[in-house]
């Protein structure tokens, strides 16, 4: 429940509403108030807008996840793929991009400017297994350079996990992360 909950967001509100409510109590000489309004509500205000700053929105899910794909993820998938899926699917706080570790070294992120942005996920079943697909918005980065990647891909995300590189449109790659039986 928290992880979809922005900290940034309720650091703001909450800092905006006691502040607020500070200054009212000080310009009308409540002392008590006053000072929690001031004490509490300032440094939450100056806390919500620092994480709104380092903020990483969740990945959303680009289609809905059926309850036969739910059912097949409890059997097959693996902690590497769950590890994945609850990553991106939360606020992030201090990173640049989801998967920027990864990609780093992958030789996938040489720059902000060029790094592949992960744009969407979803789940299939992929004959009969268990399939994550990452979908990314790669303009600087061919389908051919991914490909040549694939290996490095399936041997970082270990044992049990099999990788497949598709492009189904311009500047979009999927890497699905299949669990093998």
């Amino acid at each position: 429940m928290l992880a979809k909950l922005s900290l940034g967001t309720l650091g703001l509100s909450l800092g905006s509403l006691i502040t607020i409510v500070g200054f009212y109590a000080y310009f009308n000489d409540y002392a008590t108030l006053n000072l929690a309004g001031f004490f509490y509500g300032i440094p939450l205000l100056l806390g919500g807008l620092a994480l709104k700053a380092a903020e990483l929105k969740p990945v959303p899910f680009t289609q809905p996840t059926s309850p036969d794909i739910l059912e097949l993820r409890e059997k097959q998938a693996t902690q590497i793929q769950n590890q994945i899926r609850k990553d991106i699917t939360r606020y992030r706080y201090g990173q640049d991009a989801h998967l920027d570790d990864s990609l780093e070294r992958f030789g996938l992120n040489p720059s902000d400017e060029a790094r592949p942005v992960l744009v969407g996920i979803r789940e299939e079943n992929c004959q009969g297994c268990y399939a994550l697909i990452l979908e990314f918005d790669s303009p600087q980065f061919p389908l051919e350079i991914w490909q040549q990647k694939q290996e490095k891909i399936e041997k970082f995300f270990g044992p049990g996990i099999s990788v497949q590189v598709k492009n189904p449109g311009k500047n979009h790659i999927e890497v699905a992360l299949i669990a093998q039986n």
